[in-house]
């Protein structure tokens, strides 16, 4: 593909036209993906189950605590009704419904709330990792140190539940331009710290290997009932939009949906209910595959990887 020069910028100006971590592919015309039971859309549950400190250390990058100054009760006490009382209000949800999440984990927790990590790990839930706290960024921080992040929530993982670390998002999605290439190097499956698509794709690393599965900021609680102050009522209506449209499309071929939530917001007295209706809406479909991502991604590297791979390469001798 040929990129044409722009005169009018500075000499010493460095431009990247994209991050080189995947291949250009349109939507339409992929491989076809079928899901186990030739469902049409994989859907996944993933609670961002974190810790806050209420007063940081001082890192390389010191997070801004929300824009007020440290120590933030207000915003500590906030997050910490989601351990007190949200999570358990959602936990109660989910046995009902027959809900195994996948859990975007801060490992402090397990430091922290043990009880909570306890009734996570008894139910089989999958966790993965979310860094160490969410109040403490990977900006700034040298490559030792990343991998050190990485390798200390393995094992905080490993002891927890007795699983391996196959996901990754990384914490306030602060990742930095080597985050990816060292979690292939660290043998993790799958990140969700790229939103460029609506099914799993493979990424292009020097060592390792490494897909993205889609995760969503769209339908996350923190966009769809905080930054974007939605109703419940208004946040339900676009989950069963998005859903709508995913599985409509997961006729010709598979798609994926991720429900991402945060107890301290989806749980509230006043949301919980939505939460029920809009996950009974979509769990009530046939040709719903509702799997845990570690299932999704490994289903994927199994079956399609392969073929995914080979189709991007045709697309870019066609196209360039």
């Amino acid at each position: 593909m040929t990129i044409f020069p722009r005169e009018h910028l500075e000499a010493d100006v460095q431009i990247s036209s994209d991050p080189g971590l995947y291949a250009p592919w349109p939507y339409l015309g992929r491989p076809r993906i079928e899901w186990p039971g030739g469902a049409r859309l994989a859907f996944w549950v993933a609670p961002n189950v974190e810790f806050y400190e209420l007063n940081p250390p001082q890192g390389p990058i010191q997070p801004s605590t929300l824009w007020r100054p440290a120590p933030d009760l207000l915003n500590y006490s906030i997050r910490d009704y989601g351990n007190r009382v949200g999570f358990w209000r959602m936990l109660s949800l989910f046995d009902d419904l027959g809900v195994r999440p996948s859990v975007s984990l801060s490992i402090a927790m397990c430091d922290h709330c043990p009880e909570i990590v306890e009734e996570m790990a008894s139910r089989d839930w999958e966790f993965f990792s979310h860094g160490i706290y969410n109040s403490r960024y990977l900006y700034g921080l040298s490559e030792e140190q990343e991998l050190g992040v990485i390798a200390d929530a393995r094992e905080a993982i490993r002891r927890a539940s007795g699983q391996s670390m196959d996901g990754w998002l990384s914490p306030a999605l602060t990742n930095t331009p080597r985050t990816l290439r060292l979690l292939a190097r660290s043998g993790v499956r799958y990140t969700l710290d790229l939103f460029h698509d609506d099914q799993p794709t493979p990424l292009h690393l020097p060592e390792g290997q490494l897909i993205s599965l889609p995760y969503s900021l769209e339908v996350n609680d923190w966009t769809g009932l905080h930054t974007s102050r939605g109703t419940p009522a208004e946040y339900a209506e676009r989950i069963r939009d998005q859903f709508d449209r995913l599985y409509a499309e997961g006729a010709e071929s598979g798609t994926v949906m991720c429900l991402p939530l945060h107890p301290f917001l989806i749980g509230v007295p006043h949301r919980v209910d939505h939460l029920a209706g809009v996950l009974e809406y979509i769990l009530g479909h046939q040709g719903v595959w509702h799997a845990t991502g570690r299932e999704i991604a490994a289903w994927y590297i199994d079956h399609y990887l392969e073929s995914a791979v080979a189709a991007q390469k045709d697309f870019a001798r066609d196209w360039s």
